[in-house]
């Protein structure tokens, strides 16, 4: 269990808010993965960024709206669409106002 939580530290932006994993992966590839190959590790709207240490991870780095984290998530998924053709499908449920 150590050993596990450890490997989860190291890979993991633990240090910041987030829901967790943003994205489901994609059948063949690895959501993170897509993220960070179409450029957009660290990429931030407002106080949302796309984690600098997993790509996967959208995070809190002060001040993030709920707004900010959707507005990041659809550029995300239209930068990813974009460049390679993949639709990205949120792992995490959105929840409120429409």
């Amino acid at each position: 269990m150590a050993e596990l939580a450890e490997q989860r530290r190291a890979k993991q932006p633990l240090q910041y808010p987030s829901a967790g994993s943003t994205f489901k992966r994609p059948e063949g590839y690895f959501a993170g993965k897509l993220v960070q190959d179409a450029g957009l590790k660290g990429k931030t709207i407002g106080g949302a960024q796309v984690s600098e240490k997993h790509s996967g991870f959208l995070i809190n780095i002060g001040g993030a709206t709920a707004q900010d984290i959707l507005d990041l998530i659809a550029f995300c998924q239209k930068e990813v669409k974009d460049k390679f053709g993949v639709t990205l499908e949120t792992e995490v449920k959105i929840v409120g106002e429409e």
